[in-house]
């Protein structure tokens, strides 16, 4: 079996794995860093975040606005520890990037341009036109490319993370190109997967994001936290799930049922407005706006389209200048998409699986309770999301606790001896399982494709976004009975190289075991909060609940759960009242 070693090696080369890797290389440049992509950087899915970047930098915004909006958005379960971090180093990051050349839009005196954005209470969101993501992981993977001492395995896939003593000593990859299967060692592991949007049938998430690195840190002894919460966005295209920005909302975009109605004016999310608009209700917060949407199908207030119900989004009146200006590649998506063009057109749209506010368990300095892991982005649960992630919060996150994941890592690796054999023997097994268990077995009766469908559906249908006692224990009877059927799977294609229904079997299997700890985690969340909704269970529950999740797998394939408690530093839990002031609400101790 082939080796190679590295001190540090990071898996993921989005925003939060390159973000990662600069950090170590800064740190310690004697370090050997690594990154390992399933696809090319320049692929990965930081690439389609479109609307942008939140970071306090313009007169009337402070730290504590930004901190207070993040911490009720996320319905007090947030780690206020994390968060007051997070908004700390936001700007920092943001500008750190401005200098290695990520072209912010301006405003006409030349001041970076910022964008209100859903449960923003003030305009605090950097934006490069509605191109955002695009832009910062090509200024990411420019800077990386000066550190001679960061090397990088481009469309290599991880099946296995190698412990030993404890401790997280290399990973077991494939190389899609020629099928080899190599153990790659390394003093400590950084986890930058991504979500898992694809456990579910409409998302907005691209086919690489399946919950690989969730699954390997659950494989390997590491808790899941906060599973349970999983954030739809409401303006998703109906067939592709491709997202249509909330910056098409914060121009002044309206959200409108079959009759023309703006319909969110009727659920408490703020009053209608002109443009321009900090508070208007098709900026409230979206876990409110999906339940809105649900609301209005109940009501037949919706339209009946092939792939579901549907509302419209209408922009026509924002006029072809500003279109083209600010809102460019939403005009080029629902002209490719859906064959329409929004200067003239409503845009359908429907709710779609869009980010998982859960992930690996990390401290703030993206440390896991496994020595040697670590982990930032969505992948990662630190917990600045809570139970309902505010828009344009996510890309700052890569940043900050990708650099924060990166310095540690550096600071643990420099500690460590090289790994010993034991862990090659691992990484022998490993191999014999995927040959095994994928390319050499004969008689499988049970496709892929099929097994992903039903796991698919059985999400949507058990944990979507309202759920019960009855469909979650549905979904997750569904998903025992898929994982029995799982071993019975079979290949087509037998060969080595570029062999996507390989990567597409592990994957599958990832999904899961990511599905289980999803179905789990909200069957035991008695209560409902942010993204979370028990229609059995309609209020929050702070006595019982104003913890995390925690689940772990067991060596049998069962799971566990624990709980631990949220970091409460200066915002006691209030009432969640979309646009109260800061100021007010603290006084009133919430």
């Amino acid at each position: 079996m082939d080796i190679s070693s590295h001190d540090v090696l990071i898996i993921g080369g989005g925003g939060a794995g390159l973000r990662a890797a600069i950090a170590v290389a800064e740190v310690n440049p004697r370090l050997n860093v690594a990154v390992i992509s399933k696809v090319y950087p320049m692929r990965s899915h930081t690439v389609s975040a479109e609307g942008g970047a939140a970071a306090v930098i313009k007169t009337g915004d402070t730290l504590d606005d930004h901190a207070y909006d993040t911490i009720s958005g996320g319905d007090w379960l947030c780690d206020q520890d994390a968060v007051e971090a997070f908004v700390q180093e936001a700007p920092e990051e943001l500008l750190r990037l401005e200098h290695w050349g990520c072209p912010w839009s301006r405003d006409p005196d030349g001041h970076i341009a910022v964008r209100a954005f859903g449960g923003m209470k003030k305009e605090r969101t950097w934006f490069a036109a509605d191109k955002t993501g695009f832009h910062m992981l090509h200024t990411l993977f420019q800077t990386t490319l000066k550190y001679t001492a960061i090397a990088r395995y481009d469309e290599w896939f991880v099946t296995k993370l190698l412990v030993d003593d404890n401790r997280v000593q290399g990973v077991v990859a494939i190389e899609i190109m020629s099928g080899k299967i190599q153990a790659i060692t390394a003093k400590a592991v950084i986890l930058c997967t991504g979500g898992c949007g694809r456990v579910f049938p409409f998302t907005t998430n691209a086919n690489i994001k399946n919950g690989d690195g969730m699954a390997l840190a659950y494989r390997a002894g590491a808790p899941l936290k906060d599973m349970e919460f999983v954030q739809y966005h409401p303006t998703g295209l109906p067939f592709t799930g491709i997202l249509i920005t909330e910056a098409a909302r914060a121009e002044g975009g309206y959200m409108l049922n079959k009759d023309g109605y703006r319909y969110l004016q009727d659920y408490n999310l703020g009053t209608p407005q002109p443009k321009p608009v900090l508070r208007s209700m098709e900026l409230g917060p979206r876990d409110r706006l999906c339940q809105a949407f649900v609301k209005e199908m109940e009501k037949g207030r919706t339209i009946k389209g092939p792939y579901g119900d549907v509302v419209h989004l209408d922009v026509r009146h924002l006029g072809e200048k500003l279109i083209n200006t600010k809102l460019p590649f939403v005009r080029e998506l629902c002209l490719k998409y859906q064959n329409i063009d929004p200067v003239k057109e409503l845009i359908p749209v429907r709710p779609v699986v869009h980010y998982m506010m859960g992930g690996v368990s990390t401290n703030i300095h993206g440390a896991t309770p496994l020595a040697g892991l670590y982990a930032a982005g969505e992948v990662a649960c630190v917990s600045i999301n809570g139970a309902n992630r505010l828009g344009s919060n996510s890309l700052p996150e890569l940043l900050v606790f990708g650099a924060r994941a990166g310095r540690a890592a550096a600071e643990f690796a420099s500690t460590q001896k090289e790994s010993n054999g034991i862990i090659l023997s691992q990484a022998l097994d490993e191999t014999k399982r995927v040959e095994a268990q994928f390319l050499e077995k004969t008689g499988g009766r049970e496709r892929i494709a099929t097994l992903r469908e039903e796991m698919q559906k059985a999400m949507e249908n058990g944990a979507g976004i309202y759920r019960t006692h009855s469909s979650l224990a549905e979904a997750a009877a569904k998903l025992r009975e898929l994982q029995e059927r799982f071993p019975s799977i079979t290949l087509d294609d037998r060969s080595r190289t570029f062999n996507t229904e390989l990567t597409a079997a592990v994957e599958l299997g990832f999904m899961l075991d990511v599905g289980e700890a999803i179905v789990q985690s909200a069957l035991h969340r008695t209560e409902s909060r942010g993204a979370h909704q028990r229609t059995d269970y309609p209020k929050r529950d702070d006595e019982k609940f104003l913890a995390h999740t925690l689940i772990y797998r067991n060596a049998d394939g069962s799971t566990h759960g624990d709980y631990l408690p949220v970091t409460i530093t200066r915002w006691p839990p209030g009432e969640r009242v979309y646009g109260q002031p800061a100021q007010a609400a603290q006084a009133k101790g919430g």
